[in-house]
Order: C-alpha cells, then structure tokens, then sequence
C-alpha cells in the first residue's frame, strides 16, 4: 500500500507528461518566437486513429515493412500504408492498451493495463494468442530469434515463445519504493536483450534462456529522500556500432560497450524522454526540455538549444541533416545538426507529441495525444 500511495503521489506531480523535471513545475513553458524558416516541411497525410484519452503512455508508431502500425488507448490497433496513409487493416480488441506496438517476425504485439499481452497478426490484424502477465504493460514488448519479451511495471521481463505464446523465462528485478510511472522499452542488439531499470541500472540478458549476461551501473541513486534518489532509466536504450547509450532521471547519461557491459564514461544529465544518435554525436532531450549535442566518444557536449524549455520535449529524432522533437502543443521543432538552431516549425495538431518521431527513407511518422498520426517529408525552401 506504501508504495502505492507514493506511486500515486508522484504520477500526480508528473502530471502525465514526459520532460518532466522539478524546475518545469515553477517555470512556464517557454514563449514560441516566430522565426525565418530555414527548411520546408511537407504534410503528405494524416490519419485519425484514436488518441491516448489524456493518459501518459507508452505507444507510439512501429514500422514492419511498408506498414507503420499503431495503437490507441481503447483497443484499436490499425495498420497503416506508409505510402499514402490508406488503412489495411484496423481491429478492436476491447482491451485498455498501454503499450506497444511492437512489430517483428510476422507478429504485432501490445500490452495492456489488466496484464495481458496479445499478438496479432502483422498481416490481417487476427488475435492468434495471449497471455496474462506480472502486472501492467507500459513499454512496447520486443520480438526476436523468436521470441516475444514484454517489460511489467514490477520489474519483471519475461519471455514468451513466438508462435504458441508459451512462456519460456523470467527475469526479475525488485524496484525500488518511489519510481516514475513508465519503463523503456527493451532492445535487442547482436543476439542480447538490453533493459533499463529503475534502480539505474542497464541489464543484458539472453534471449534464449533469460539469463544475465553483464550489469552495468548508468546512475547511482543519492540523496536523503526517495523522491532525490529516483534514477529511473525511462529513456529507450540506443544501441550504435557495439556501444549502447543509457540514461537515467535525474542522474547520468552513459556509455557502455555492448559486448563486456564495461562503462566507457559518464555525463550528468538528468533525462526522460529519450535520445538518438549516431557513431559521432549523441543528441538528448533532457528533463527542461533542452536539446543536447553530446561527442559519443567522450560525452562533452557538443552544443546545448534551450529555447524550448519547459516545453515537454519528446526524444529527438535524427532525419537527414536535422533533428525534429514534438512538444507537449502538438508543435514539431526541427533543429540543426550542426549547431542546434531552430530551422522550422510544424503543428501537427492540438494534441501533445510525447513519443520520439518515427523517420523512415526521410519522411517523419509522428503520432500525438489526440490520435492523430501524421506523416511529413523536410525539404528545401523554394
């Protein structure tokens, strides 16, 4: 009951929403300022496919193929035409969805709030099985070498076999007393499954038995009170030419070689929304919303954009020559590579934009609070 009541307590003070920090609660959301706009961006269309119904969750576009598939918080999953946004399919499974999709292998894969975890078909939108799981849902589950892996909110991972949902292994971790409501997503990399948790740790795991293979230690919680010591790794794990990057709540961002778990170096950074990168340079959105360019051989930062701050930044999205994070308005920012300055504006819609931008072959998926998924292509100014 304790922890509960803390639970509750924190989600009330998050107030739902991603790019939270202690210093958002007492500043407002920074003023747009109307800018010449270096970049064109092209709306190619937009679909309506029900919305998040004012909750923060975990669900955001997947691409498997020339479909992008999504879900809404009433049950809906639909599979969309990449190229032109026409609905194949759409199917009503009646359950509260708090996670997903997660696409591979044939399979769509969600979660929900009442434990449950269904795969539909990639192709049809056919339920073909589920299973009840540990507690509630809140990251996308994963599937690969097949198998299925789905993240509860009480720590566990657990591992389902792909054609027949059969359970095949547990992993469990305790969580500490006082978390944030959400978990990243796992990732698998090179035959491994990686999972942040909320002690600050990253795990790698096997995806055939569930075994741990390495540990590695991304922040270390400190302070007097529960509430200084969250180190919630929420952000998704990225993994890039055998390293992965980790990065915790109000703690570090990290380096770790993706073969022995050993971490290569540190930089304090408290971050929630997510991050993207490539070989060269790490970009994050950290918990005031500002946008970071960090050197991804040593972590010094490379340059750091604060006119978005206490906009509720999601992750950035790396497309072409420029980065593009929504806001908690519906707005979508697109910034330099180069330096971090503000190129363009697009509003999507009046929802909030809380899930990292999908970017395939140069054009941006991005789904906001108010259902609406919109796909949109950056070009030159004419």
């Amino acid at each position: 009951m304790i922890r509960k009541l803390f639970w509750v307590a924190l989600i009330l003070m998050l107030g739902g929403c991603s790019g939270f920090s202690a210093k958002d609660n007492a500043d407002p959301p920074a003023e747009l300022v109307e800018r010449q706009a270096e970049l064109a961006v092209e709306t190619l269309w937009q679909q309506q496919v029900g919305g998040t119904d004012g909750r923060f969750l975990a669900i955001a576009p997947a691409l498997d193929g020339e479909l992008i598939y999504i879900a809404n918080a009433t049950g809906q999953v639909s599979a969309i035409e990449r190229a032109g946004g026409k609905t194949r399919w759409q199917r009503d499974t009646g359950l509260q969805i708090t996670g997903g999709p997660g696409v591979g292998e044939g399979l769509v894969l969600v979660g929900t709030a009442e434990a449950e975890l269904l795969a539909l078909s990639g192709e049809t939108g056919e339920e073909l099985w589920r299973r009840r799981v540990s507690s509630e849902v809140l990251a996308p589950p994963v599937v690969g070498q097949g198998v299925v892996v789905a993240r509860t909110i009480n720590g566990r991972v657990a591992g389902f076999d792909l054609t027949s949902g059969q359970p095949r292994w547990v992993f469990d971790r305790s969580e500490p007393l006082l978390t944030l409501r959400g978990n990243s997503a796992p990732l698998i990399s090179n035959g491994q499954l990686l999972v942040g948790f909320s002690n600050g740790k990253l795990v790698s795991l096997s995806l055939e038995s569930g075994n741990a293979i390495w540990e590695a230690t991304v922040s270390t919680p400190h302070g007097r009170t529960e509430l200084e010591r969250i180190v919630d790794l929420d952000a998704d794990p990225l993994a890039v030419e055998g390293m992965v990057y980790a990065a915790s709540f109000q703690g570090e961002v990290a380096a770790i070689a993706e073969a022995s778990g050993v971490v290569l170096w540190r930089r304090d950074l408290s971050v929630y929304a997510g991050m993207d990168g490539d070989w060269r340079t790490l970009y994050v959105s950290d918990d005031q919303a500002h946008v970071w360019a960090l050197d991804a051989t040593n972590g010094a930062a490379l340059w750091q954009q604060s006119e978005l701050h206490a906009r509720r930044l999601s992750a950035p999205a790396i497309v072409g020559d420029y980065l593009v994070v929504g806001d908690f308005e519906g707005y979508l920012h697109w910034l330099s590579q180069d330096d971090g300055r503000l190129v363009a504006r697009t509003r999507v819609g009046d929802g909030g934009i809380r899930a990292k931008p999908l970017v395939v072959d140069g054009v941006v998926y991005v789904y906001d609070d108010g259902g609406r998924l919109s796909a949109l292509r950056p070009g030159p100014l004419r």
